[in-house]
C-alpha cells in the first residue's frame, strides 16, 4: 500500500506548510459526497492519530487514515498549472467512474 506525490506536488505542499508555519504534513482522504459517491479531501496535519499511516515522498509526509487508504491506495498526487488554473490532480488507479463535473468518483 502506498501513496505518492510528484515533485511538483511536493514543492507546492512544502510552500503551503512553510507559509503556514507549522504542520507535520498533508492528510489525503475521502468522504462520501457528490453524484458519484466519493470525493477527495486534503488538509494539513498537526498531530497524527495512532491508526494513521504516513508515506514520505520528496521530503513531504502524506498521512492517510486506514478507511480512506482502501479507496486511494496507489494514488499519485500531482500539482499542475493549465493556463490560469492550477491545482492538485489525483491519479487514482482504483477509480471506476467519475462524475461529469469531476468532483466525485466511484471505485
Amino acid at each position: 500500500m502506498a501513496i505518492s506525490l510528484t515533485s511538483a506536488a511536493a514543492d507546492r505542499v512544502e510552500k503551503f506548510l512553510s507559509n503556514r508555519g507549522k504542520g507535520l504534513g498533508l492528510r489525503l482522504g475521502v468522504k462520501t459526497t457528490g453524484c458519484s459517491g466519493m470525493a477527495y479531501t486534503l488538509e494539513f496535519v498537526d498531530e497524527m492519530a495512532d491508526e494513521d499511516m504516513a508515506f514520505d515522498c520528496h521530503g513531504v509526509k502524506v498521512i492517510v487514515d486506514p478507511k480512506s487508504l482502501v479507496y486511494i491506495d496507489g494514488t499519485e498526487l500531482d500539482f499542475a498549472k493549465e493556463g490560469l488554473n492550477e491545482g492538485f490532480k489525483f491519479n487514482n488507479p482504483n477509480v471506476a467512474d467519475e462524475c461529469g463535473c469531476g468532483e466525485s468518483f466511484t471505485v
